[in-house]
């Protein structure tokens, strides 16, 4: 949870504030500059403490202790050792306004409550206290193995990235490396005998350089994150030219690669110029962002293979790939780069060919060029430049046997149709009109079956047909008249005209059925969630349903193969379907090998960063994989909210502890006061010397006092054995035990001498019943509680019984009163803390009696539950396991025998 919202989530002490002082390496000045933070802020009145600072031996930064409030450390001993550590509980107990603490990413010796330095730092956080603290760039989650392949060191202390970046300020303490290097030949850094050793290794002038550009790197992140957030906040859409953001647009066509890398040399160009004059080793300095345009209507295509592929090149370039809707191409880019603070925008050269360039001069190139206001475009050419078809496929929409017989019927049906107007058109009076008419509807026909190119190959024909055998004169081609040439070239132009149309009417049903399928399939996804299916076995039944495979598995990411590892029989295709699994979209069933090796195909989809879902059965046409990534994000938001209603399952003890500790506070301060004020007024009356009290009154006043002393001290002994339960402190010592040995010893606690507590209660079958398995001392509290609520709650004159009877390996002890009883939908609120059903006095116990009888009970294994007594009252059923009988018993029956 982010400190900015704990600090609003009730009346509690607000968030402390987290100062990072931030350095390359070792020696760069980090607890010099944090110490002088401290003397700057407790020179203005605040009052700032030093928990830890380890100096090292440097005098300048010793010196800078001397007017700081130094804490002590904490000892603790580990394996023969002792070692010094912060003192949280000191830190925590002086509530300082700030608290400064060296090495965050230090991992503490063994004997407090947390593990690492920066728990005990995000606990002062929580606490409310301002923390100022120092961290290597090394020492970062995300870039302890880049620095390990760097200098050779592998890195045992880190501290997760988002503990810093939560921070409220990072202050870069930089240092060239030329400067450190020279520090720590003048002995300012490390003891003279182990300078040699350490310019020779981890601080060579190429390590330093390298650690030093990580942590400018890391921190102009962070300043960037803060300034799209402030542009967000302010609805800033220019262009800030604060860092190089190239966009490339691609369109899943050949030259996209082309485009990527050129975009990259872009990105290069800035920090390649800054190597050479530095000699710094070249790294990434700005930001490559690869975006996809799709239309909203889905006709304009491109290759999902191609586009995977690119994708992959982009993040190798350490680029990321982003998709988006739009019907305005131009538009769509430009909102996108704006929105991503662009400062560059690379476009490939038109692939159009002569003929569509000039139908269609204006392309997405020049209107992009012309709306890009202050992006930089770079328009670059390719070896694919207007080298594109001058139209779309033709009879993309068909299936393969419409491609074939289309063809077939287109000159089968025109020479079926000539045969059959030889034979009518004479009985009928057919006129070369109506002839006409039939043939345009056998084009139209073959249109509807095999689109564009089957109805051209009809058009071509029936006009043949129709000019020379209905044309007059009739068994003669007649191409000399003018009008004849204008009809069949009319002829023709309406037949192509209406194929076109029916292609695409074609190709936008199936994209409407596909369509349709995927909301109802998305449909029925969401809806099992909100109707409160379990989300992942729900979800992962569907999925299996949906996509028609034969099983499905929710895997953890470690052990599976990488993107570049596929299984056996995948194809070079399949590698470049999808960047997220190793299947191939698009590939055809037909082409492989074999039906079984198809029925076995695995498909893989990553499931958030630590799992992957794998479906076995038949290989995904590309068509499905755009639901199946659907299903997958449904799926990766599923297994985050079963964690986070784990983490809320682990959390509700936690809560529960304070509901208690909250009863417990407000209970305390009535229950306790009584036999208090009772004893303080018996004990300050036999002070007083202005009355003499006789023996009798005397006696009374003690009696009062230890009565009122006694109260206390039970109450504060429920307290406590409560308190032990719910944290799980409870200290066991079972034996076997005779309910005659602890029956006396409970009724001796109960209030009153036990002669008196004897006259009420009778017992029964307690010599007879087994020896049972339980902490002695616990089983008298338990006794005691249950005998006295008993007692309490039995009319005048109504014993409590208390009899023993074994049962199945177990011994039930059970306690009878004859009172009000109660009720059965509220017994099991009478063992809740702080509940006091029925009493006829509340001003007297914690309500504690009940609920500490059962948690004892089910310490030692047993259980404690509720019965009604026959004929009016309650029967408490205390059943313990009966101990095991020793060897020697059997052995004395024996020889009694």
């Amino acid at each position: 949870m982010a400190r900015g919202s704990e600090a609003t989530e009730g009346p509690g002490p607000r968030a402390g504030r987290l100062k990072v002082f931030l350095g390359a390496a070792p020696g760069v000045g980090k607890t010099y500059r944090m110490l002088d933070e401290g003397r700057r802020r407790a020179a203005r009145g605040t009052h700032v403490v030093v928990a830890f600072a380890e100096c090292h031996g440097r005098p300048h930064t010793e010196a800078m202790l001397d007017e700081l409030h130094v804490l002590p450390r904490e000892t603790r001993r580990h394996r023969g050792m002792d070692f010094t550590e912060l003192d949280l509980d000191r830190v925590l107990e002086l509530r300082p306004e700030v608290v400064l603490i060296d090495e965050l990413a230090h991992t503490n010796t063994p004997g407090g409550r947390n593990t690492k330095r920066w728990q005990d730092v995000e606990e002062l956080l929580g606490a409310g206290i301002d923390v100022a603290t120092t961290l290597n760039v090394q020492h970062l989650e995300s870039l302890s193995d880049v620095v390990e392949k760097i200098t050779g060191v592998p890195q045992f202390e880190t501290v997760p990235d988002d503990v810093v970046r939560r921070a409220d300020q990072i202050e870069l303490v930089d240092l060239p490396a030329e400067g450190l290097r020279r520090r720590m030949a003048h002995g300012n850094v490390y003891p003279p005998e182990k300078v040699d050793a350490a310019l020779s290794h981890y601080f060579r002038l190429g390590n330093l350089t390298a650690l030093r550009e990580l942590a400018l790197l890391w921190v102009a992140g962070r300043v960037d994150e803060a300034l799209r957030t402030y542009r967000r906040e302010h609805s800033i859409g220019r262009v800030w030219e604060t860092r190089e953001r190239v966009v490339v647009a691609l369109t899943g066509g050949p030259e996209g690669e082309t485009l990527i890398r050129r975009a990259a040399r872009i990105v290069d160009r800035p920090r390649a110029l800054h190597a050479d004059r530095t000699g710094a080793t070249p790294t990434s300095g700005g930001d490559l962002l690869a975006v996809h345009v799709t239309r909203s209507n889905g006709l304009v295509g491109s290759s999902p293979a191609a586009l995977a592929g690119q994708r992959q090149l982009v993040e190798s370039l350490g680029g990321s790939y982003h998709s988006v809707v739009g019907d305005d191409v131009p538009a769509a880019l430009l909102d996108f780069a704006r929105a991503q603070n662009a400062t560059q925008l690379v476009i490939g050269a038109s692939r159009r060919g002569r003929l569509r360039r000039v139908l269609m001069p204006r392309g997405v190139g020049e209107t992009v060029v012309g709306l890009s206001g202050d992006i930089d475009v770079h328009m670059v050419t390719h070896e694919h430049a207007g080298q594109g078809r001058a139209w779309p496929t033709l009879g993309s929409g068909l299936s393969r046997w419409r491609r074939v017989a289309g063809p077939v019927a287109g000159f089968v049906l025109p020479v079926l149709l000539t045969v059959a107007l030889r034979d009518i058109s004479h009985p009928l009076a057919l006129n070369l009109t109506s002839e006409a008419l039939l043939f345009l509807l056998t084009v139209l026909g073959v249109a509807c079956i095999g689109g564009v190119v089957s109805a051209l190959l009809a058009s071509v024909t029936t006009s043949l047909l129709l000019n020379y055998y209905f044309i007059p004169p009739v068994g003669h081609f007649t191409f000399a008249e003018a009008n004849v040439v204008v009809a069949q070239a009319a002829f023709t132009t309406v037949a192509v005209t209406v194929a076109a149309i029916v292609d695409r009417s074609l190709r936008l049903s199936r994209r409407a059925a596909r369509s349709t399928a995927e909301a109802e399939a998305l449909t029925s996804l969401a809806g099992g969630i909100l109707r409160g299916d379990r989300a992942v076995p729900v979800l992962l039944e569907r999925t299996r349903e949906t996509f028609g495979m034969d099983a499905i598995e929710l895997r953890p990411r470690e052990g599976e193969l990488e993107p570049q590892q596929l299984t056996a029989g995948d194809t070079a295709h399949d590698r470049d379907s999808t960047p997220e699994s190793d299947t191939g979209p698009g590939s055809d069933p037909a082409s492989d090998h074999g039906h079984d090796h198809d029925h076995d195909h695995e498909t893989r989809v990553a499931i958030g960063d630590d799992s992957v879902l794998v479906l076995t059965g038949r290989r995904l046409p590309a068509s499905e994989h755009r639901v199946l990534t659907a299903f997958a994000a449904h799926l990766t938001a599923a297994v985050e909210r079963a964690r986070l209603a784990e983490a809320a399952a682990e959390v509700e003890p936690v809560k529960a502890a304070n509901r208690m500790r909250t009863a417990l506070l407000a209970a305390v301060g009535h229950d306790l006061r009584t036999p208090l004020a009772g004893c303080w007024a018996a004990i300050s009356s036999l002070r007083s010397r202005d009355v003499d009290f006789s023996a009798e009154d005397r006696e009374e006043l003690l009696a009062t006092a230890e009565e009122s002393l006694a109260k206390l001290s039970r109450l504060v002994d429920n307290l406590l054995d409560m308190s032990r339960l719910q944290a799980g402190a409870l200290t066991l010592h079972l034996q076997p035990i005779g309910l005659t040995e602890v029956l006396p010893t409970a009724l001796d606690t109960l209030p009153g001498s036990p002669p008196q507590a004897l006259v009420h209660v009778v017992t029964r079958g307690l010599e007879t019943a087994p020896d049972v398995l339980a902490d002695p001392p616990l089983l008298e509290r338990v006794i005691a509680n249950l005998v006295s609520n008993a007692v309490r709650h039995s009319p005048a004159g109504r014993p409590v019984t208390v009899g023993a009877s074994a049962l199945a390996g177990r011994v039930e002890l059970r306690v009878i009163d004859r009172g009000p009883g109660i009720q059965l939908d509220a017994q099991e609120r009478a063992f809740q803390p702080f509940q006091r059903l029925g009493d006829t006095d509340n001003t007297t116990g914690l309500g504690l009696g009940l609920a500490l009888s059962r948690g004892l009970t089910e310490a030692m294994g047993g259980t404690l539950t509720p019965e009604e007594t026959p004929g009016g009252g309650l029967t408490m059923v205390v059943s313990l396991p009966a101990a095991p009988v020793p060897v020697e018993a059997f052995a004395g029956q024996e020889d009694r025998r």
